[in-house]
């Protein structure tokens, strides 16, 4: 099967992680779209093919060089965002002509009421892709590029390899992983059996995307504890969890909400709050580039929690826990990776937007893991909702560049 017919197919297969589960994977589609792409690996050449009870897998393009070439590898994700339902999925291709795009078909019935529309008014990113064929949703599922297009991409690039032979190569080593959008991706991975000096996952964005910075990331719990009474009697009594909450989110900086910062601009985002007069909490996700203000940003937090206890004490609890820091710090000491990485798409006509990630990767974890891993671009556009889609001249270059990057070590 073609490139095209490779993503169509992954896509198909519903990969949603669940954050609630506590098993690995944490959704079973996750493990049978892991076994289908074993089985394809099988036939075409590769070896060593491994998948493991948590849901890696892995395998070996052997090298077929007399050189000695460094082992290098390529990793994408198996699941797709929580944030929009990945059942269903029913992608189509769309020669792109300018103008909007009617996501949500006619029914039988008639017009839909609210069509979903995918709009260069709100994406003005889509005016790059005139005259292209683009794959988009039906307006009721995320498309799954997020990564799908990542594990196509590198399977592809495999197969080639395979039916190549006269493009001579080292060893590369690929692998597969679940739950990267819960936060667990690098949990479980075995940094030793991948046998790497350095690896790429095939995780970001537009054609070009080459980065190896991100944020350091952490999640802050606030608990606030009430009194409740009845309200007729509550005068001098009454401490209402819920008036604490919203007191305190008004004392965070506005400045540094996510839909105020880009580029560098570090954020505090309030992604979830609950409670009732007895009991109150409010989740935020902490993210900054730079470790020293991302400690200042945690202790911002706790000295807000700090004054918001002055004379209620015990009224208010904090934990906050990190989650992954900025691998710029490891990969700084392997930049021969990001110029190789820049060099092959440059060989191939694409030019480098080398930017730091406003999220993270599972490289991320790996990189601190011993694992050196920046990210390359895997083409597609507007992750985690029904809005996403994906050029199909993008995700032909992402696999142009994986297969350059191995001819030029």
């Amino acid at each position: 099967m073609n490139l095209t017919e490779r993503f169509l197919k992954y896509a198909s297969f519903d990969t949603q992680s669940d954050e609630a589960s506590t098993t690995t994977p944490s959704s079973r589609g996750q493990r049978i779209l892991a076994e289908e792409i074993a089985n394809e690996l099988r036939g075409t050449g590769m070896q060593d093919i491994t998948l493991d009870d948590n849901g890696y897998l892995m395998a070996t393009l052997p090298s077929n060089s007399p050189e000695e070439i460094p082992v290098i590898g390529f990793i994408a994700h198996l699941d797709t965002s929580p944030d929009m339902s990945g059942k269903g999925v029913a992608p189509r291709i769309v020669k792109y002509s300018g103008g909007d795009i009617m996501l949500s078909p006619p029914s039988a019935a008639g017009p839909v009421e609210n069509p979903a529309i995918l709009s260069p008014d709100v994406f003005p990113e889509l005016n790059k892709y005139i005259g292209q064929e683009i794959i988009v949703t039906d307006g009721s599922t995320l498309l799954g590029a997020d990564d799908k297009a990542g594990i196509a991409a590198i399977v592809s690039a495999m197969q080639y390899l395979c039916e190549n032979p006269e493009v001579k190569h080292g060893a590369v080593r690929i692998a597969f992983t679940p739950d990267e959008e819960i936060g667990r991706g690098a949990d479980r991975f075995d940094v030793e059996r991948f046998g790497c000096r350095w690896a790429y996952t095939v995780d970001g964005g537009e054609v070009g995307e080459l980065e190896y910075e991100n944020f350091n990331a952490a999640v802050a719990r606030v608990t606030f504890k009430g009194l409740n009474v009845h309200p007729g009697t509550a005068k001098g009594k009454m401490r209402n969890a819920g008036l604490m909450a919203a007191e305190f989110a008004a004392l965070m900086p506005e400045e540094m909400r996510p839909e105020r910062t880009e580029g560098y601009e570090g954020f505090y985002h309030l992604v979830d709050i609950s409670g009732n007069v007895e009991e109150a909490t409010l989740t935020y996700l902490i993210r900054e580039h730079d470790r020293a203000r991302f400690e200042a940003c945690k202790e911002l937090l706790r000295t807000l929690c700090g004054r918001m206890s002055a004379g209620r004490p015990g009224s208010v609890a904090v934990h906050i826990k990190d989650q992954y820091y900025n691998m710029s710090e490891v990969i700084k000491q392997n930049m021969h990776a990001v110029r190789i990485a820049s060099e092959a798409m440059e060989a191939i006509g694409i030019t480098p937007v080398v930017k730091p990630i406003r999220g993270g990767t599972d490289g991320a974890r790996l990189s601190f893991m011993g694992l050196p891993c920046p990210n390359l671009f895997a083409g597609g556009h507007n992750f985690h909702s029904r809005y996403e889609y994906l050029p199909v001249r993008s995700l032909e270059l992402c696999k142009q560049t994986i297969i350059k990057i191995i001819e030029l070590l």
